[in-house]
């Protein structure tokens, strides 16, 4: 008699897979490991979230196999654990699909549906998801402490429903009868059990005492920068973001000759990848340290670096585990193309600063506006851009691509509005926050931007500026949730300045990387990222406790609910997941804000700062003044104090 069972030949293992589900089911098997390992050793596995937005794919089932891995050998050496599960609930991702499922397009068709209505929409998508992660990470073997699938849909169809009161079962054992709202926002806690939900108080309020640490040490402040942007989404995107939608792309780059007032048939030579930006054109940059020619070409005369006149171009493209290769022909060859080429004398860098010249675009109001077209203030000492057209430093330049001579417009790129602050040059920002013209840009206001480059073209070769073009092939940013392109305008956000990341720096060694080569990896990123913007002109997230005065521009962070309702004056009367706060993601958008957590809709106000005497501080000359800042709770009115 065989000691073994006998084997089918062809095993049917999604039935064997349900039957060993059972088996552990009503044997209570993952129950009694727990009861066993009760009193072992501690071991915390922290789960890096899948965000509850669709059906967990294969890549997703990949990596929660290897957790229940590692949880199951620890569980096998007696360690207690914690088996609590995650989901990443808030953000663009999810804001995407609910548009889509809506058949909502742009900002103002969520206004005009109603936030309210779309922030339920949103966390009714993310309880339908964790629900269907959760039963998929069941089927999967994965042992964690789950949420109940059913109650998670019956918590979603109450909020639907009115918000109205439901009874649900929790992982703990503990049986919570209330408004859905409020069970949802306490769903994860200590209480509760189960997955831990990001959008949950607990979450928001710990990020709220770890801005209102940063405040304290001075590093939170509200800025304006050039950053990249989303026009569909309507946002801008953090250096790791932009990292992630980084792919290649062939875009048509032009030659572009910008005529040097004073010298007859002479001109820069000017090359760009995004011709829309030349609409905003200030300035021009040269490497004083670097050589330049100056070539006859037909019947004009240019100025071009010798390096990239000379040599062949070869794009080497590696992004998203795909490498490219492409050669472009020399400046010399394209110029060859259309006519004879002579090199006439070379020259320094240097003695090209200072030459002014003519715009493409010159004829624009935008471009005849005194003080340029920028959202947060005058530039340029109240000069127009064609005014200022002139030739400027940046050693940054290098002959590896382009002509030598990089069009500068501030509005457009970070790099350029430095250059356009350190040479007191006025700034054009053409874009609304949907990559849109403004008025001011003739013929291309109220166009995108990414789709105007064949009749910027059109225009240059009408205006006989364009000299050549070529299709033209490199690593260009896309928003890595809609995979739109980005464009490059100013915007005004929150940011933590990250001086300090010494301190980050200084625990990294401490932690055992696996793989070992995490750790330089970290410490590179460290060194490398630029201040961290914490901000979303969006509608779900978190909603950033911070209050700013109209007047004095002195703002406060709050760092908990606590310290909220010490601070509020009077008409706080809400619930926690009603308190009305001033959400960066909308704080541009007028007087009445939004705030995004909760279930109904909450406005917030802030009134002018009322400066008043009070007592000295101590100092010589000095009195504590405070402002008072106002905001609306439903139908009620409160005041926070803040001392300035």
């Amino acid at each position: 008699m065989s000691m073994y069972r006998p084997v089918p030949r062809v095993p049917d293992f999604p039935v064997m897979e349900r039957e060993m589900l059972r088996f552990w089911e009503e044997n209570r098997i993952f129950q009694k490991l727990r009861e066993k390992n009760a009193s072992g050793p501690h071991w915390s596995f922290l789960d890096g979230p899948i965000t509850a937005n669709n059906p967990m794919g294969v890549h997703h089932a990949w990596g929660r196999s290897l957790k229940d891995m590692y949880q199951r050998y620890n569980a096998m050496r007696g360690s207690a654990l914690r088996y609590q599960n995650g989901f990443d609930c808030q953000g663009l991702w999810v804001e995407v699909e609910v548009e889509k499922s809506l058949g909502l397009k742009t900002k103002r068709e969520i206004r005009e549906f109603g936030i309210e209505n779309f922030v339920r929409a949103c966390k009714e998508r993310v309880l339908t998801f964790a629900a269907r992660q959760t039963e998929q990470s069941i089927r999967l073997g994965y042992w964690c402490d789950w949420d109940d699938p059913k109650v998670l849909i019956a918590l979603r169809d109450a909020l639907a429903d009115g918000d109205r009161v439901v009874t649900a079962k929790l992982p703990s054992g503990h049986t919570e009868t209330a408004r859905a709202s409020e069970i949802v926002r306490k769903l994860g806690s200590a209480e509760y059990g189960g997955s831990y939900f990001t959008f949950s108080d607990e979450n928001n309020y710990t990020i709220w005492s770890f801005l209102k640490k940063c405040h304290a040490e001075g590093f939170i402040y509200r800025g304006h920068d050039v950053m990249p942007w989303c026009g569909r989404c309507g946002t801008g995107l953090s250096q790791m973001e932009v990292a992630e939608g980084r792919r290649i792309t062939t875009h048509t780059s032009v030659f572009v000759r910008f005529p040097i007032k004073g010298q007859e048939r002479t001109a820069l030579l000017i090359w760009t990848t995004t011709p829309w930006t030349l609409t905003s054109n200030v300035a021009v940059a040269v490497n004083p340290e670097m050589t330049y020619l100056k070539v006859k070409h037909g019947d004009w005369f240019y100025y071009v670096a010798k390096g990239n006149f000379e040599h062949d171009r070869l794009q080497d493209l590696q992004v998203e585990g795909k490498h490219e290769t492409h050669k472009l022909p020399s400046i010399r060859t394209i110029l060859k193309g259309s006519g004879g080429v002579e090199v006439i004398e070379e020259l320094p860098g240097k003695d090209l600063l200072g030459l002014t010249y003519q715009g493409p675009f010159d004829e624009l109001p935008a471009q005849k506006t005194p003080g340029g077209v920028f959202p947060y203030g005058e530039t340029g000492g109240g000069k127009t851009s064609a005014e200022a057209h002139r030739v400027i430093a940046w050693k940054e330049i290098s002959e590896a691509e382009g002509t030598g001579l990089v069009h500068i417009a501030p509005g457009c790129g970070a790099e350029d509005q430095q250059l356009g602050k350190e040479n007191g040059i006025p700034f054009i920002a053409p874009l609304d926050d949907s990559s849109v013209f403004l008025e001011g840009f003739g013929q291309f206001t109220k166009r995108n931007a990414n789709e105007v480059a064949d009749d910027i073209i059109a225009a240059l070769k009408a205006s006989g500026m364009l000299v050549a073009r070529e299709k033209y092939p490199h690593v260009y940013p896309h928003c890595w949730r809609c995979k739109e392109e980005l464009v490059f305008r100013p915007v005004d956000e929150w940011f933590i300045r990250m001086d300090w990341r010494d301190r980050i720096q200084r625990v990294v060694p401490t932690i055992k990387w696996i793989p070992p080569d995490g750790e330089a990896r970290e410490q590179d990123w460290l060194r490398n990222m630029s201040d961290w913007m914490i901000s979303k002109k969006r509608f779900w997230g978190l909603a950033l406790p911070i209050w700013v005065c109209g007047d004095c521009k002195h703002f406060d962070v709050i760092g908990s609910r606590e310290e909220l309702k010490e601070k509020a004056v009077e008409g706080l009367t809400s619930t926690p997941s009603k308190f009305a706060v001033r959400s960066a993601a909308a704080w541009r958008s007028g007087p009445r804000m939004l705030a995004i957590r909760g279930s109904t809709r909450e406005s917030c106000h802030l009134a002018p700062c009322a400066i008043r005497p009070t007592e000295p501080t101590g100092r010589s000359g000095f009195q504590r003044t405070w402002c008072s800042k106002v905001f609306r709770v439903n139908s009620g009115t409160g005041s926070i104090r803040c001392f300035r």
